[in-house]
């Protein structure tokens, strides 16, 4: 079974600690069950089911580390396992950057498990993919989608005395739709922990009214406009500020947060005074797990306040050598939005484009974030306040920064990828080339 309880799973640590003689000691358990479909040109081609326990191990003395990992718990190969570890760790060169082990932690309680997911079964599956492909077919159009569905749990416990336990589901559902003739296509995307508030039937719709409407795309002049971004294509940009707000790459020059000449921006209001930006592991729509790959307990976290940088994260080394608290990481960020829908925004915009969502997109400067990419699966003019006609691809060059410097109107959120993003009316958008891509 891939499951363990989390007395099952402190058990098998426990017994770990005892087998092991190194200075500390980390054993880390993790398994499940993942399930997924896959169909293309509107029929199933792959599906399958594995479960997968596997356990790891890392022995330190002084510096110095080592890890196994192994999917067999009887003691005899619990006790090979750290035997590995300890002999690699005496013959590892010493990591300068290595911070001792955490001992006890608090871990607040997250809802990242659901009944309703961890219940999907082939004949589930199935059905869901055929709720996605009958609508596509009845309307001429050809459906390419993936559902990947998870429960599982992972533990970790060390020689200091910490321990952490967390179950977790998990689906996600993506679908592409084209048109016979290949000149039109829509995109959908849905994730969520509870599978109940999945409807494939619901995603495709979107996809395939937006596959139907794009048919013979016209081109028009590559140049600045204003966009409204649908959350999923908000989201494609939006996430890469998360990653960016390390505090080290901040304080060594080597990032949007950096200040010429030393010292960083923190406390500085870098956008519009509507952004607020937020972490949460234990918010409702995106619960996460409430610890990070150190033990750092995942707490709410205010990384942006009316425009104004909060909060960087800090790894434990990092913090010590700055002499502050160490801050854990966002797994998700959520950022507030408005009430307009999107058809309040495209009725408010004299003149624009609709954009679905990004993709291919590459890093252009890190210290600005200026990314380049291309928009794909609808993508459409605005005029008068409405969609006028679909547009050919365009190749864009921006930065998230300057985004949320240039917000006309903030949407409703939606779920994107495990961050709450709201879609985004915004001037100046800077499209450089036509794609001929569809």
């Amino acid at each position: 079974m891939a499951v363990l309880t989390r007395e099952e799973a402190k058990q098998i640590i426990d017994k770990v600690l005892s087998y092991a003689s190194a200075d500390e000691t980390d054993v880390r358990i993790s398994g499940g069950k993942t399930g997924n479909i896959r169909y293309a040109r509107s029929t199933v081609n792959t599906s399958g089911e594995s479960n997968e326990l596997s356990l790891a191990i890392t022995s330190v003395y002084g510096k110095r580390s080592g890890s196994t990992t192994i999917n067999e718990l009887d003691d005899e190969s619990l006790k090979k396992a750290v035997e590995r570890a300890e002999e690699i760790a005496k013959l590892a060169p010493e990591n300068p950057e290595y911070m001792p082990m955490l001992g006890p932690q608090e871990y607040e309680e997250s809802r990242t498990f659901s009944e309703s997911t961890d219940k999907i079964d082939p004949e589930f599956r199935a059905k869901a993919a055929a709720d996605s492909i009958d609508p596509t077919s009845a309307n001429n159009l050809t459906a390419a989608g993936y559902l990947e569905d998870y429960s599982g749990f992972s533990a970790f416990g060390n020689s200091k005395g910490n321990f952490g336990y967390n179950q977790s589901t998990s689906v996600d559902f993506s679908v592409t739709v084209r048109t016979e003739d290949g000149t039109g296509s829509g995109y959908a995307i849905r994730d969520f922990n509870d599978v109940s508030l999945l409807d494939t039937g619901s995603v495709t719709n979107i996809a395939l009214q937006k596959a139907q409407a794009s048919r013979n795309a016209q081109a028009i002049e590559p140049g600045k406009y204003t966009v409204i971004l649908e959350p999923t294509a908000a989201g494609d940009l939006l996430r890469l500020i998360s990653r960016s707000m390390d505090a080290r790459s901040a304080d060594e020059g080597r990032s949007f947060l950096s200040k010429r000449g030393g010292g960083t921006r923190l406390g500085e209001k870098l956008f519009d005074e509507r952004v607020n930006i937020y972490s949460d592991p234990t918010h409702p729509d995106i619960p996460s797990a409430p610890w990070t790959g150190e033990g750092l307990p995942r707490e709410r976290t205010q990384w942006v306040e009316n425009g104004v940088v909060k909060n960087m994260f800090y790894s434990r080394y990092w913090a010590e050598k700055q002499g502050v608290e160490p801050v854990a990481p966002p797994s998700g960020i959520i950022i507030e939005g408005g009430d307009k829908s999107l058809e309040d925004m495209i009725k408010s915009t004299d003149r624009g484009i609709l954009v679905t969502r990004f993709w291919y997109i590459r890093a252009v400067d890190p210290q600005t974030l200026l990314y380049t990419g291309l928009t794909r699966d609808g993508t459409f003019y605005i005029e008068n306040g409405e969609i006028k006609f679909p547009v050919k691809n365009f190749r864009f060059n921006e930065s998230p920064i300057i985004m949320l410097n240039n917000i006309e109107e903030l949407g409703q959120q939606q779920r994107v990828s495990g961050s709450m993003i709201p879609a985004m009316k915004i001037r100046d958008f800077t499209f450089t080339s036509l794609s001929d891509a569809v």
